[in-house]
């Protein structure tokens, strides 16, 4: 009884010293939305559709091979996989509030060694920083901010965060392309180090919280208790209700004892009970109990392959289209209307990630890259370089959605950055070989069929694979 009582003091104490209650007439995860967006449109010197604008002026400038650029790229991608889970840790006990100005300055750092390099070696050391901190780092605590403030409307947040990403891919390429013919491929990089501090270094020190209860809020807005007059729910009003502060223990990271987080909120009218399972902070899985989990390594594949199939395509994207007639400005302007697609298609593909389960959304999107790879290999009319670029879109809106939002609606939200650091591992490892194989398939058998071929068995098996993956039980 005495510690029931002491539970029941230790509650009271923490809510007040924790933030006032407050009526708020924004919620503010809208904002944060913004600066995820922001967050991954600035990931774009580490991503591999930015990197490929500069493949060809810098493979001349520093006078190395294709073989010997895409090693350079995938040694970095190794690193980049290798630091990722630990990153995720990071996030996960220091918040994106802090971690966000430390890797925006670092990635800022490492565009401006980029612009340096004239040397092989240099080359690697540069490509390590920027992919660690662009495609790895900064792509994760993207998607760790949607996880934390949005939970039953997660699947449309991340579509709308993922919008940063997809004016990426539409816009940096053609401004590095810009800059390179204008200026020099040393000045196209000062120009991403610039960016990344403006955008991302002040924003996130003055306006980003980590999570919607440091400010007494739950996610979506929603006060699971408390229904406005008319019966909807509090965020349908716009107004966002109290809950009960985090607490952060000694070890620093961001936990709550059971008695004093708040109840998981019911669905949502809009969304129908039948909807993809989401698992409930309370229920969260540790790293090591996802690892032994069959299901994670089901959903592994999906990831994995778009990585290594995704970006060999994307990287040498210029010289597999020009076989088929269509010159470099033509390839690059196709990454618009690819990057274009994924960004109209991410809100479709996030509405459906609220209703339909997840396994089935990710197999279509293998099917698709499977479909986009038979295209490379033959493409008997040059009209279909487009369905081309709209198969590698209606991919990519699902990457950016359904895969981005799978992690945490499945293992919970406690360990979202280091779980998903686990499985973006596997996919930056993949995104690492990628390349290689066709550029070692053009060096020394002149083509790149024998490279696509097996790029177009992986998704097949991976479409099989992800189907089983059923929400995961522990003991099972």
């Amino acid at each position: 009884m005495s510690g029931a009582n002491e539970a029941g003091s230790d509650a009271d104490q923490i809510h007040q010293e924790g933030p006032p209650r407050r009526c708020y007439r924004w919620f503010p995860g809208w904002t944060m939305l913004g600066i995820s967006a922001a967050a991954q449109y600035m990931s774009a010197p580490g991503q591999s559709y930015s990197v490929a604008a500069f493949k060809d002026p810098m493979q001349t400038g520093l006078n190395v091979s294709e073989t010997q650029y895409s090693l350079a790229y995938a040694c970095a991608t190794v690193v980049s996989a290798g630091l990722l889970p630990y990153v995720g840790r990071l996030v996960d006990r220091f918040g994106a509030r802090v971690m966000l100005p430390i890797i925006a300055t670092g990635l800022g750092i490492g565009c401006w060694m980029m612009s340096s390099v004239d040397s092989l070696t240099e080359l690697y050391f540069g490509f390590g920083i920027v992919r660690s901190l662009g495609q790895g780092a900064l792509s994760l605590l993207s998607a760790w901010i949607v996880g934390e403030w949005f939970e039953h409307r997660r699947g449309i947040a991340t579509a709308m965060a993922g919008l940063g990403g997809g004016l990426s891919v539409m816009t940096i390429p053609l401004i590095n392309n810009w800059f390179i013919e204008n200026y020099s491929w040393q000045t196209a990089w000062q120009a991403l180090a610039c960016a990344v501090w403006v955008l991302l270094i002040l924003p996130g020190i003055v306006i980003l919280r980590d999570r919607p209860e440091d400010l007494g809020l739950h996610p979506d807005g929603i006060d699971p208790n408390v229904r406005s007059p008319d019966g909807s729910d509090t965020a349908t009003s716009g107004a966002a209700s109290t809950a009960m502060p985090v607490d952060r223990v000694a070890d620093g990271h961001a936990t709550a004892s059971l008695q004093n987080l708040p109840p998981a909120a019911p669905p949502l009218d809009d969304v129908p009970a039948s909807g993809p399972q989401i698992t409930s902070y309370e229920d969260s899985w540790t790293v090591d109990e996802v690892l032994r989990n069959a299901t994670f390594w089901k959903l592994v594949c999906v990831p994995a392959t778009s990585g290594l199939v995704g970006t060999g395509l994307v990287m040498h994207q210029v010289k597999l289209l020009e076989r088929n007639g269509l010159d470099r400005t033509e390839s690059l302007l196709l990454m618009t209307l690819q990057a274009g697609c994924a960004t109209l298609m991410q809100f479709p593909a996030g509405w459906l990630t609220d209703r339909v389960p997840s396994r089935y959304i990710l197999a279509a999107a293998m099917m698709f890259l499977a479909t986009a790879t038979l295209l490379a290999i033959n493409m008997p009319f040059i009209w279909l370089a487009g369905l081309y670029a709209l198969l590698l879109g209606l991919h990519g809106s699902v990457m950016r959605s359904t895969a981005t939002v799978v992690w945490i609606n499945y293992y919970g939200r406690a360990h979202q950055g280091a779980v998903r650091g686990v499985a973006w591992s596997a996919m930056i490892l993949a995104a690492a070989i990628g390349p290689l194989p066709l550029a070692v398939s053009n060096d020394y058998f002149g083509s790149y069929e024998p490279a696509l071929i097996v790029f177009l068995a992986l998704p097949l098996l991976a479409a099989i694979a992800v189907w089983t993956a059923h929400p995961p039980q522990r003991g099972k």
